[in-house]
C-alpha cells in the first residue's frame, strides 16, 4: 500500500505540475514563430467568385489570455513551430471555431509550443471554412487538410522528422476536420497540384479532443452542422459527413478526449466515434473525465483530472510509433 500510494501520489504531483506549467505558458506573451507555409502555390482550389475578405479578431478570454481567431479564411497556411530538441515526429494541429473561425491561439499555437517543448515539429493548420463560398463547399476544410499532410510529409527530410511519424490533433469542429481526415484521407476532393500530392493523406496517429462527429439529430452540434452542410442537409450529407459512418479498413490509431459536462458538443460524439472505430478493429483508446466543459485546451484545466489528456495523447503516440 505504501508503493501504491506513493506512486498515486507522484502521479498526481507531476499532472498539478503539468496543468499548472501549461497554464502559466498560456498566459506568457511568446512572439508567435515567423515561418508559415502556404498551403497552395496560389488560389486555393475553387477560389472564382469568392469574394470574403480575411480578418484576425481578437476575442476576450476572462484572464487576459490572449485569444485570437480567424474568420473568412483565404489563405490557409501552416504555421511552423521548429523544436530544439527534435524527437523525429512532428504534429498537425486543427483548432476549433464551430466552422465559422479557427482559433489559433487557445488549441493551436499555446498546443504547438507544449509539443515542440517534447520534441515534436508543429504545423497549426488555418484552414478554409465551407460557408464562404468556395467550389467544394464542405469539402474545402477537408481539401487544406488533405494538402496540409501531404506538404507535412513532403517537409519531412528537410525537417529532420520521419515520413511515417506525422500525427494529427483536431479539436471541437477541427476535431470533425481531424476525424474527416481520419476517415476520408483517400477521398479524392481536388486534383493534383504539384509532387506532394503524390504523397498519402492519411495520418499515423489521430487525436480528435472534444470533437464534432455526428451530424445525426440530438449529439450534433447545430452550429458546426449549419455552417458545414447549411440549414437542410440532406439524409446523404448526413451520413457522408459523419466520420463514424464511415471509417475505413486503413484508418489510423486514434484517441479520443472529451469532458461528461461539455455542453456544446455532446460526449456522444466521442462515444459514437470510439464504437465505430472497435467495429473496424482500428487500435482506439478513449478518455472521458468528469469536468473540464468545453473548448480547454490547455486552459482551466489546473486541478482538474482533465489535466492528463496532453501527456495521454503524447503517450498514445509514441505507443503507435509517433
Amino acid at each position: 500500500m505504501l508503493n501504491r500510494r506513493g506512486t498515486l501520489a507522484s502521479l498526481t504531483g507531476g499532472l498539478l505540475a503539468a496543468a499548472v506549467a501549461a497554464d502559466a505558458r498560456a498566459q506568457a506573451p511568446l512572439a508567435d514563430p515567423t515561418e508559415v507555409l502556404p498551403l497552395w502555390p496560389g488560389d486555393p482550389p475553387g477560389a472564382s467568385g469568392v469574394t470574403v475578405v480575411e480578418t484576425i479578431i481578437e476575442r476576450k478570454d476572462p484572464r487576459g489570455l490572449r485569444d485570437r481567431a480567424v474568420i473568412h479564411t483565404r489563405r490557409p497556411v501552416l504555421t511552423v513551430f521548429r523544436p530544439a530538441q527534435p524527437n523525429g515526429a512532428a504534429v498537425i494541429l486543427m483548432p476549433g471555431g464551430g466552422y465559422e473561425r479557427v482559433v489559433v491561439d487557445k488549441e493551436g499555437f499555446e498546443t504547438a509550443r507544449w509539443l515542440a517543448d517534447r520534441g515534436y515539429a508543429c504545423f497549426v493548420l488555418t484552414y478554409r471554412l465551407p460557408r464562404d463560398g468556395w467550389a467544394a463547399g464542405p469539402d474545402a476544410p477537408l481539401q487544406d487538410a488533405q494538402r496540409a499532410m501531404r506538404l507535412v510529409r513532403a517537409q519531412a527530410g528537410a525537417m529532420g522528422f520521419g515520413a511515417g511519424r506525422i500525427a494529427i490533433i483536431g479539436f471541437s469542429a477541427g476535431g470533425h476536420l481531424a476525424a474527416s481526415l481520419t476517415t476520408r484521407f483517400e477521398a479524392p476532393v481536388y486534383a493534383r497540384v504539384d509532387a506532394a500530392d503524390d504523397l498519402s493523406a492519411r495520418p499515423d496517429v489521430s487525436a480528435l479532443i472534444y470533437p464534432v462527429i455526428s451530424m445525426v439529430d440530438g449529439p450534433v452540434h447545430a452550429g458546426s452542422r449549419r455552417q458545414l452542410l447549411g440549414p437542410t442537409p440532406s439524409a446523404e450529407q448526413i451520413v457522408r459527413y459523419s466520420p463514424d459512418q464511415g471509417v475505413p479498413d486503413r484508418a489510423p490509431p486514434t484517441i479520443l478526449v472529451h469532458a461528461a459536462d461539455d455542453g456544446a458538443v455532446p460526449v456522444a460524439n466521442t462515444l459514437m466515434m470510439f464504437t465505430a472505430l472497435r467495429a473496424k478493429a482500428i487500435p482506439a483508446e478513449m478518455h472521458v473525465f468528469e469536468l473540464g466543459g468545453h473548448g480547454f485546451g490547455l486552459r482551466s484545466i489546473a486541478g482538474l483530472t482533465t489535466a492528463a489528456w496532453p501527456t495521454l495523447v503524447e503517450a498514445f503516440a509514441r505507443k503507435h510509433g509517433v
